[in-house]
Parts: C-alpha cells; structure tokens; sequence
C-alpha cells in the first residue's frame, strides 16, 4: 500500500490527525526549555501569516509582497489602544482586525485591480514601505522610532495570559482557525474560481468570473489574517516598532510559501518552520542571514520552483520564470562549452 493511498483512508487520516493533536497539545508540557517554547510561539505567528498569504499569493498567482504593513497595522492598533486608552483585549481585537482589513481591501482597490502582472509586486511592496515610514513620522500617534513598549499582555474572559505555554495554545487555537477556514476557502467555489484566475486569466474572465472582484476579495481576506498575527504579535513581544514590519519582513513572508509550497497549506507551515529556525540554528552568522535566505531562494527556484510540497502542475507566474531562468543558464553552458571547444581547437 503506497503512502498516498493510506492518506487517503478515512481510518489512517483520523489516526494520523489524533496524532499530531496530542503531539501539538503535549509539546508545551515535554518542553521545558523557556527559549525553545518562545521559538515554537514565533513558528506559529508566522503560520498564521504565510498560510493566509498562500490563498492570494500561491492558490492566486499575484506576487503581493507588502503584507508587513497589514501585520504592522493590527499590531500598532492594538498597542495604541491598549496602552494609550487602556482597552481590554476583548476591545483592541475587533478593531485592529478591521483596520488591517479595511487597509487590505483599499489597497486591493488601488492597487490589485488597477494593475496586471508583475507591477503588483512593486506597488505592495511601495505600499508596506509608506506604511513603514508612517510609523517612523508620525510620533505623537506611533511614539516614531522608538516604538510602542510595555503593551498589556493578552487577558480573556478573566484569565492572564503571562507564561508562554499560555500564549502557545492560543496561538495554536488561532492557527487551526486559519488553517480550517483558509481550506473551506480554497475548497469553495470561489477558491477555485481563485485558482482558475491564476491558471488562465483570459479562460476564467470568459467563462464568467469576475476576475478583479475575485483578487480584492482575496486580498482583504489575507489582509484579515495578517492583522490577526499583528495583534497576537504585539501582546505576545509587549512591544511594537517600525523596524518590525520593514520591507525585509515582508519578503520573508512571502519565503516562506516559495520555500514550502505554493498553493499548499502544509508547506506554508513548513516554510514558517524552516525560516523562522535557521537565524536561530545558525546565530553565529546571523549577520550572513539575508546572503543564507537569497542562496536558498536562487536554489529553490532553479530546482524546485513551486517549493517544497507545492502543485507540481501549477502555472504559477515564479514556475514559469523559474523555466525561463533555467533554459538561460542552460544556453549560458552550452555557449560557454562551444566557446570552449573552438579555443582547443
């Protein structure tokens, strides 16, 4: 019996999920080490951003590298309630969760359904900076460069979240959120219809999909997402600054699903995994990271361009330059060969 037809048993599915619960559930309590269960809560955060940047970034095809700025808009919401107006968590939440989405969806306005291509990835990625640079100014709401610290850790319905075992189930509830509703997303008409759009634009607009209507909603959506982990982020770190959502933050985020897969939310959260662990595991050069994240992309892309555990059928926009990259180098080595030849000769 091979592997996939196991997975694809009912019995074996509800045995391997039972697993992992109590394996996730458990981990907390066999991790006695405070800065690897710290390591483990960031690993989470960041699922939440990169499985909600998938829908629009693997599952779409749009290049939209600028979802720092919605992460950093939940995140400053929330601190500024918090600590300028004393508002519980309860409060801050909804709020800031619809500042990040409302900031979504007028940027997707502007922006995505304007313009086609790989423009989008410019104008995401000017839009995160302006907002970076908003932080940094504007002093009497942001506190500038210095940040927003000593922001309240999370209290619900009477209990204080203070220990990082707290914040792990929490972060962990939040995930499966995302997860379970990211996956009724792409399972539904309009993920398909999403993914349609990605496979051939000119084919969906001609069989009825609203192609602009279908990106901004995708857009909002994983701008949700985003001011979700902003929000978790603030309480859990107790402090928010500008250098946290730079430009390099939110090229990371979208690493992290070339490096686990596009269009796959299980190599979303391997990707989170994968990224958030090397700084760690190789500390001693962490001065070398961005030489170490680039090599890997470059690698990744002439390789294994849809990532890890992503579609292989996929006509994804990086698949296709990943093509282009490799037939290059290939006439670059054949060229060089020939010239080689004749200079023996």
């Amino acid at each position: 019996m091979t592997v996939e037809t196991m997975m694809n048993n009912k019995k074996t599915k509800l045995i391997f999920y039972a697993v992992v619960a109590v394996a996730l559930l458990a981990l907390p309590q066999i991790t006695g080490n405070g800065y690897l269960l710290r390591i483990i809560n960031m690993i989470l955060i960041y699922c939440i951003i990169s499985v909600s940047i998938n829908l629009i970034g693997g599952y779409g095809g749009e290049l939209a590298m600028g979802h720092a700025c919605y992460v950093g808009v939940g995140a400053y919401t929330t601190a500024i309630l918090a600590t300028k107006f004393s508002l519980p968590f309860w409060a801050t939440l909804p709020v800031s969760l619809i500042a990040a989405t409302v900031f979504g969806f007028l940027t997707a306005i502007l922006c995505v359904g304007r313009i086609k291509g790989d423009y989008v990835m410019i104008v995401t990625m000017g839009v995160s900076e302006i907002t970076r640079i908003f932080f940094v100014n504007a002093a009497n709401i942001t506190n500038g460069p210095m940040g927003i610290p000593q922001v309240p850790g999370i209290s619900l319905l009477g209990f204080q979240f203070h220990t990082g075992k707290s914040y792990y189930y929490l972060f962990l509830i939040c995930l499966v959120v995302t997860i379970l509703v990211i996956r009724n997303i792409v399972n539904s008409k309009f993920g398909r219809d999403v993914v349609a759009i990605r496979e051939d634009k000119v084919a969906a607009k001609a069989m009825g999909i609203k192609v602009n209507l279908n990106k901004i909603i995708n857009f909002t959506i994983t701008a949700f997402f985003a001011g979700l982990a902003g929000v978790l982020l603030a309480h859990y770190n107790q402090f928010v600054g500008p250098m946290q959502f730079s430009l390099d933050e939110g090229l990371l985020y979208f690493q992290m699903i070339i490096i686990g897969g596009l269009g796959s939310i299980p190599g979303s959260i391997l990707g989170a995994g994968i990224l958030v662990l090397i700084p760690e595991v190789f500390r001693g050069i962490a001065v070398y990271r961005t030489i170490v994240y680039g090599l890997i992309m470059v690698v990744m892309m002439i390789v294994r361009p849809q990532g890890l555990l992503g579609d292989d059928d996929s006509n994804h926009v990086l698949i296709r330059w990943s093509g282009q990259l490799r037939n290059g180098l290939k006439r670059l080595f054949m060229r060089k060969g020939a010239e080689d030849e004749s200079a023996g000769c």
